[in-house]
C-alpha cells in the first residue's frame, strides 16, 4: 500500500512517518508547511506542499502516487485559539476533512486512518475514560474533532470506507532530537521554557480533588502513538478491520501537574518551585485512558514511561534552543 500522511511534516506526523517508512510502508506527506517542518521527514519521502482545503490537489496527489489509505493529521489543536476563532477551526478541521474525504471516495480508497483527542469527551468524572464514555466537548476545538468523526464513519458507511479514529491523550517526548515538539503549548515544552528562562513553572489550581490538588492526564510518548498508527495501518491494510473503530490512545496511568514539573526538574537539572495560579475555565481534575481496547483490536501497548518522554524531550529542546 501506499499511505498519504496529511500533516506530514508536523510534530506527530514526522513520528508516523518515521514508523511507518521503517516498517517497509510506502509513504507520500502533505503539509502546508505552517506548523511542519519538511527536515523532520524521513529520507525518500515526497512532500507535497498543499492543504487538505484544495480538492485539486488531493487528486493530482491520489493519481501521482497511486496512493491506496490516508492518515489524516492535519489540523489546527490549539484550545485558546479555538475558543478565539471558532470559524477558522471548523473551516480547516471540519472543511478540511469533508473536501479530503470526497477526494478519497472519488479515488476509491478505502482505507482511511483519522486523528482525533480526548478534547472529544470534554470533563468526564470517571476513573478511568473507556470508548464508550459519552462525548462531551467544551471547546472547539473538541467539537471539531467529534464532528470530524461523525463524518468519517458517515462517510466510511456511504463509500465502503474502512475507518479507524484514534482518540489521542497528553503526547510528549521525541524519537529523536530532530523531531522534537518545537512549540510550547503543552506542558512538557510550557515547563522548559519556564524553566530555562529562570522563571517558575506554572500550576493552574492545586485545591482539585486530586492527592496532591493538581490535575492528572495521561500521557503518552510520541514515539508510542506513531506505533499504534502503525498498528492500526496494518490492521486496515491486511483488511482485518472493515467498518469503523474508535480507539483510545493512552498509557491508562495518571501523572498529576505537579509530579510531572518534580520529573522534569529533576531531568533537566532546571529546579524551580512552582507558582500555583488560579485555576483555567475547563480543566478537568482527572483524565485518564482506559486502553484495553487498543491492547485487544490493535494488538498495541505503550512501552515508554514519562522518564523517558521527558529525556528525550530535554535533548530535543537543548537542540533547538541552543541550551
Amino acid at each position: 500500500m501506499t499511505w498519504l500522511i496529511t500533516g506530514g511534516a508536523g510534530y506527530i506526523g514526522a513520528h508516523v512517518a518515521r514508523a511507518m517508512t521503517g516498517a517497509g510502508e510506502d509513504v507520500v506527506a502533505l503539509d502546508d508547511l505552517s506548523a511542519g517542518d519538511p527536515a523532520r521527514l524521513p529520507s525518500g519521502v515526497p512532500l507535497v506542499e498543499g492543504s487538505s482545503l484544495d480538492g485539486g490537489l488531493l487528486k493530482r496527489v491520489f493519481a501521482r502516487y497511486a496512493v491506496t489509505g490516508v492518515v489524516h493529521l492535519a489540523a489546527r489543536k490549539q484550545v485558546a485559539e479555538s475558543v478565539a476563532q471558532p470559524t477558522r477551526y471548523y473551516r480547516e478541521n471540519v472543511g478540511g476533512l469533508a473536501t479530503l474525504l470526497d477526494a478519497v471516495a472519488e479515488a476509491g480508497i478505502e482505507r482511511f486512518l483519522f486523528s482525533s483527542s480526548a478534547a472529544v469527551y470534554g470533563n468526564p468524572d470517571v476513573d478511568l475514560i473507556t470508548e464508550d464514555t459519552p462525548c462531551a466537548p467544551v471547546n472547539p476545538y473538541g467539537e471539531t474533532k467529534l464532528t470530524g468523526e461523525w463524518l468519517v464513519r458517515a462517510a466510511g458507511r456511504a463509500h465502503g470506507i474502512s475507518t479507524v479514529c484514534l482518540r489521542y491523550f497528553n503526547v510528549a517526548g521525541a524519537a529523536a532530537p530532530e523531531l522534537a515538539d518545537t512549540g510550547v503549548f503543552n506542558i512538557v515544552p510550557m515547563v522548559f521554557d519556564r524553566l530555562t528562562r529562570d522563571e517558575a513553572p506554572r500550576i493552574f489550581g492545586d485545591d482539585y480533588p486530586t492527592p496532591d490538588g493538581t490535575c492528572i492526564r495521561d500521557y503518552i510518548h510520541v514515539a508510542d502513538l506513531a506505533e499504534a498508527h502503525l498498528s492500526a495501518a496494518h490492521r486496515l491494510a491486511a483488511g482485518a478491520h472493515d467498518g469503523d473503530l474508535t480507539v483510545n490512545i493512552g498509557r491508562g496511568e495518571g501523572v498529576s501537574v505537579r509530579e510531572m514539573i518534580t520529573v522534569i526538574g529533576e531531568i533537566s537539572g532546571e529546579r524551580r518551585a512552582p507558582l500555583v495560579e488560579a485555576r483555567r475555565p475547563g480543566d478537568a481534575p482527572r483524565a485518564v485512558a482506559s486502553a484495553e481496547r487498543a491492547a485487544k483490536e490493535l494488538g498495541w501497548t505503550a512501552r515508554r514511561g514519562v522518564g523517558e518522554m521527558v529525556e528525550s524531550a530535554w535533548a530535543g529542546w537543548r537542540l533547538h534552543h541552543g541550551r
